[in-house]
């Protein structure tokens, strides 16, 4: 049986390696982590910001939200706390909350689908 190297996976990214990521900013980065409660970076003794794979996940979604979707930090705030938002987690989960899922999504394609109604009715 030949030996397979497994990808390499990092406990903790600094700040500068998060930023690149995502194409931001270190400072953006910074003021997330002051705006949003999910994230909690551990600090070195140096103060660094030391972030690990969930934090990176995390900040994924807050990616999403503000600058994919166009969420205001007050609006993403929102649908963190109310948890509207299905992860690709949610989404792999048992068929029982597969089916809660696709029963809110749909609940929620309705209401775009009548807002959208009511506005073209307006027009």
């Amino acid at each position: 049986m030949p030996y397979k190297e497994k990808p390499i996976e990092k406990l903790f990214y600094p700040i500068g390696e998060v930023a690149q990521m995502f194409e931001v900013n270190a400072s953006l980065i910074r003021f997330w982590e002051n705006e949003f409660s999910i994230l909690k970076p551990k600090k070195n003794k140096k103060g660094n910001r030391l972030f690990t794979q969930q934090d990176v996940k995390n900040i994924k979604l807050i990616y999403q939200l503000l600058k994919e979707e166009g969420y205001t930090i007050a609006g993403a705030k929102k649908v963190l706390k109310e948890g509207k938002i299905i992860t690709q987690k949610a989404v792999s989960t048992t068929n029982t909350n597969k089916g809660s899922e696709l029963k809110f999504i749909s609940k929620e394609l309705k209401k775009v689908k009548q807002a959208l109604l009511d506005l073209k009715q307006k027009l």
